[in-house]
């Protein structure tokens, strides 16, 4: 369930709230020799002010593929290219783009807390796989669990709910 967690918290680092963060690029993958590959491993991003996002391949013969992968991508950034880095500039959010970015949150949310609930699932039922145990050691184990899973899943609608305000942040 710590795992599950990390994934949400990783997810959302991925959607835009502003602010420049090259963690928003994680998710974007560029064909890159005929594969994806994930944007992180072919170039250095960085972020010189609170606006902009530098991208500087190691390849620079691939400056075109990564161009092409963030117009793709449903970030709504254009790159601007000057054949060494692409520049990304980071504009304001306006309040349709905030809604959808909410939407986009509270569905990750909901993504984890089904994650969470397969692992309680997985979890109840190696409970009842295992020999020499009662009944009632059983229940007392699932009604456990099932306090864990929601102590967990009040932690996914924490995080949501604090997303939920940095992306509202004006």
């Amino acid at each position: 369930m710590e795992k599950t967690i990390d994934a949400v918290r990783e997810k959302f680092n991925t959607v835009r709230t502003g602010r420049a963060s090259p963690k928003i690029l994680d998710r974007i993958n560029v064909e890159y020799y005929g594969t994806l590959t994930p944007l992180n491993t072919i170039a250095n991003a960085s972020t010189p002010d609170s606006q902009t996002i530098v991208i500087q391949p190691f390849d620079k013969t691939c400056i075109n593929d990564i161009e092409r992968a963030i117009m793709l991508s449903d970030l709504g950034l254009n790159p601007s290219n000057d054949g060494t880095c692409i520049r990304l500039s980071i504009p304001p959010l306006t309040a349709e783009r905030r809604k959808e970015l909410a939407k986009l949150v509270s569905k990750l949310g909901e993504d984890g807390k089904v994650a969470l609930r397969n692992v309680r699932r997985d979890a109840i039922k190696s409970m009842g796989k295992i020999e020499g145990v009662s009944q009632d050691n059983v229940k007392s184990i699932e009604v456990a669990i099932d306090a864990l899973t929601s102590d967990f899943v009040k932690k996914v609608d924490e995080l949501v709910r604090q997303k939920e305000v940095d992306i509202s942040k004006v």
